[in-house]
């Protein structure tokens, strides 16, 4: 086969699967329907003549002709995002699409209304917010700018530490009344708290205080923030949050604000060939401007 004619969206559907491990996920991260996906890696097997894929209980493997042409795959992949970063790095229209990652939590509770100002004073920029705790790859154009809450280390990157955001003990108005609030930390033994599930951020957090914390220590356990805040907010115990948040946040009250938490660094990063566009110039303007007042 004469590489001219391969279509390079076969190749892309053959990595997304590679990469997810079925066709439903795969056709997810691509935005396409589950059959289209399924024709496309159909077609690169007709197309080289070999099979990529054979089917398992739990999705797609790739089969030993399909590991071996992975790399190649790859080369075409980091070639085809290359040339898409050169375009883009030479833009020049304001007008467009901006792709802007945060947390979860933070696209939640801080990012809309600072894109609710983007928008009304640049009207012309239309923004995709991808709410993920995932490792978003800017090398890939996955997104254009990340909003992370560590230093990124990926070469290529153009980063700017913003500051960093306090973290406090909260719990809501109607825990309180029923329990009381905690005077020390030698009280929270006889206190419920809100804990994750499969992260240990939160005991190791304790156990720092000096307080001996285990995984069922905390009666009620979940990973993901917002839900996790939710489940502080109702009443189920005390839980920890970012300080701008729950002090703006009527349902609760902060515990004992002498207890010194950790803080979580605010890094702006972007690729390199889009800081100087000028539509990623301005948004990344806005948000550093934006987020500063929130920021120690």
């Amino acid at each position: 086969m004469d590489v001219r004619d391969l279509d390079w969206s076969l190749v892309q559907a053959f990595l997304a699967v590679a990469d997810t491990g079925s066709l439903s996920a795969a056709a997810r991260s691509l935005r396409q329907s589950q059959p289209t996906l399924g024709r496309q890696v159909q077609g690169l097997e007709e197309a080289l003549g070999v099979e990529i894929f054979h089917r398992v209980p739990k999705g797609m493997a790739l089969t030993d002709a399909g590991t071996a042409l992975l790399p190649a795959a790859r080369a075409m992949q980091e070639a085809a995002n290359g040339l898409s970063l050169a375009a883009a790095g030479e833009a020049e229209d304001l007008a467009g699409t901006l792709r802007l990652t945060a947390s979860v939590f933070f696209a939640h509770h801080v990012m809309p209304r600072l894109l609710a100002q983007l928008r009304r004073e640049l009207p012309q920029i239309e923004i995709e917010l991808v709410a993920t705790d995932a490792t978003d790859n800017l090398l890939f154009r996955e997104a254009d700018i990340a909003i992370r809450m560590y230093r990124p280390t990926q070469l290529d990157m153009v980063t700017r530490h913003l500051g960093d955001v306090g973290l406090g003990l909260f719990a809501a108005t109607d825990y309180l009344l029923r329990r009381g609030r905690p005077r020390d930390i030698a009280e929270f033994s006889e206190h419920d708290f809100v804990g994750y599930d499969a992260s240990d951020q939160i005991i190791q957090g304790m156990r720092a205080l000096g307080v001996p914390a285990e995984r069922d220590w905390f009666a009620v356990r979940c990973d993901n923030q917002t839900a996790y805040w939710e489940l502080v907010r109702a009443g189920c115990g005390i839980g920890v949050s970012q300080l701008e948040v729950g002090r703006s946040d009527p349902a609760v009250s902060q515990i004992m604000p002498e207890v010194a938490l950790p803080t979580l660094p605010v890094w702006l990063t972007t690729h390199e060939k889009l800081r100087r566009t000028p539509r990623v110039r301005r948004v990344w303007d806005h948000l550093a401007e934006g987020l500063s007042p929130l920021l120690s």
